[in-house]
């Protein structure tokens, strides 16, 4: 498969470790069943540090960025039409374009498109093409004029250029010819010896003998002491006048200015608004260095393959990459409540009760028959441990716990030693941001009419929690309002005292923390919440039923 065509497996936005941890062992898991390298795992947002750590420690590289899985111009089926060069001639363009049936030739130079010819304008070219005098104008080689009439050079460069003089037929008498010959002309004869030495005595550059007709000891020798070039050719007069036109270079007529191409990456809905704007029919496609590699064309919008994507560790919108409604839903594997993504056909929907998405992927295996590698041990491992922050989370099942002991065993790593440094490494914030602390794990939920966003941070250190309060604060007053938010939280969770201060934003957020969680005590732009852990498990469904009860 194509690596334009792989089966994206994406966590959310913002993700956290068993977001990037579960898409990695999913695409393992998929691939060694199918026994194809077609899945990928991808990360929709950058990695926090725990995630690193986690991801560094057992030698695994962090998955690809994807942002969008709208379609792209990769996505279209791409005419491997090649480019031609500027020399090519008219006739040997056409002749492609027929073979191909396509109806516009990129002409390329050093990879690079320079130019387009369409049929359109090979046809006009030729209906133009009213002097005697055109060919020359266009400056075509020898070489060219004579492969064009199936003819071959006896005398003379083939590589010279015919940019002087006008075209003719030679069927006059010699008389008459010597007046009508001019110097640099382009004569066409049959085997008339006297005209032949007569055109060249006139001052042609070329004389074209028809029919099989063979030029003469003398002749030729006349040919070059003028310079001059004879062709043989088996066709006829009429046949070499009609076809000769056909020897110009498309570097003389291609357009070269205001080319409209596309990249790989380009989305559809941007091709579309081009190609209505411009009278081609067919477009190149290039690289992201500019290299040519095909056409494209309105009819290849039609069937144009939508991306195709896993979603692990979410189900809903808001959470999902973006243009998640342009891609096709394979699959979900998830351990949240029941979303807002909504499919166009059944697909394949495991989710579970469980704390951690990472526990399901380790049923997989079992399930599968398949053996859990070392590495992807140690990631499903690391995702639970985090997910359930060391199994105190009230989302903790019993079976969380024996996936991570099975898991620890085959990754060979200490469960309570290995918590305690990859949750330092996840609270090391001294060197972020507040919008990078912020950002880190934060998600948008919606309720009926109510849209309000969650953030959540955890620390085995109380005194670094405190001290990014403060940081946070103005930045959840300015998300107000931004995406349909109208309330913002966020929980700096102490994960040694199984507690968190909850800080808000918004009109009647307030409010809602009161009329969600009772009596709780409040601090300083917050409030402190006693064994509150868990944002899916504790905080949205009481959310939710205060909302459900009093907004």
């Amino acid at each position: 498969m194509d690596s334009d065509k792989k089966i994206i497996i994406t966590g959310h936005k913002n993700p956290d470790t068993d977001s990037i941890c579960s898409a990695l062992a999913y695409a393992e898991i998929k691939n060694r069943i199918t026994n194809t390298d077609n899945y990928v795992a991808r990360r929709s947002g950058e990695i926090n540090g725990e995630t690193k750590f986690v991801l560094e420690k057992f030698g695994v590289d962090v998955p690809e960025y994807v942002d969008n899985v709208a379609t792209q111009v990769r996505d279209m089926e791409i005419r491997r039409t090649p480019g031609v060069p500027k020399e090519m001639t008219i006739k040997e363009a056409w002749d492609i374009m027929g073979k191909s049936e396509a109806v516009t030739q990129p002409i390329t130079e050093n990879d690079k498109v320079i130019g387009l010819i369409t049929k359109g304008d090979i046809a006009r070219t030729f209906m133009d093409a009213e002097s005697s005098s055109f060919l020359s104008t266009t400056s075509p080689r020898f070489n060219d004029i004579a492969a064009t009439i199936d003819g071959r050079i006896v005398s003379g460069e083939g590589d010279r250029l015919f940019s002087k003089g006008k075209v003719l037929v030679g069927a006059a008498l010699v008389e008459r010819m010597r007046g009508a010959v001019q110097p640099h002309d382009l004569v066409i004869l049959v085997d008339r010896r006297e005209n032949q030495i007569g055109a060249l005595n006139s001052g042609a550059d070329c004389i074209i003998l028809c029919l099989g007709a063979k030029a003469a000891a003398d002749v030729i020798e006349l040919a070059g002491e003028k310079d001059a070039v004879i062709i043989e050719t088996e066709l006829d007069t009429f046949s070499v006048s009609r076809e000769i036109n056909k020897s110009v270079p498309l570097g003389a007529f291609m357009t070269h200015d205001s080319i409209r191409s596309f990249k790989l990456d380009d989305y559809t809905d941007d091709v579309k608004s081009a190609m209505g704007a411009t009278r081609h029919r067919a477009f190149p496609v290039t690289d992201s260095r500019g290299h040519y590699i095909g056409t494209v064309s309105r009819r290849n919008l039609l069937n144009i393959r939508r991306k195709q994507v896993i979603l692990v560790d979410h189900n809903e919108k808001s959470q999902a990459v973006d243009n998640i409604d342009d891609a096709d839903i394979l699959e979900i594997v998830d351990h949240h409540r029941l979303g807002t993504i909504q499919t166009l056909q059944p697909i394949y929907f495991n989710l579970q009760p469980v704390g951690c998405t990472a526990t399901i992927l380790y049923q997989m295996y079992i399930e599968k028959g398949i053996d859990v590698p070392k590495h992807i041990a140690g990631l499903l491992c690391a995702a639970i441990v985090s997910d359930t922050l060391m199994f105190r989370s009230p989302t903790c099942t019993t079976q969380d716990k024996m996936a991570a002991g099975a898991l620890a065993l085959i990754a060979g790593i200490d469960i309570e030693k290995f918590a305690s440094e990859m949750f330092e490494a996840g609270s090391d914030l001294g060197d972020k941001s507040a919008e990078e602390i912020f950002y880190q794990d934060y998600k948008k939920f919606t309720f009926g009419g109510t849209s309000f966003g969650v953030g959540q941070i955890s620390s085995m250190n109380e005194g670094e929690l405190n001290k990014i309060k403060s940081r946070l604060l103005p930045l959840m007053e300015h998300e107000c309002g931004k995406n349909n938010v109208s309330m913002v939280f966020f929980l700096l969770t102490n994960i040694r005292e199984s507690s968190s201060e909850m800080l808000y934003a918004g009109d009647n957020a307030r409010e809602l923390i009161i009329n969600a969680f009772g009596d709780v005590s409040e601090t300083d732009g917050g409030f402190a919440v006693e064994g509150l852990l868990s944002r899916k498990k504790q905080l949205i469904p009481a959310f939710m039923d205060a909302i459900q009860n009093v907004y």
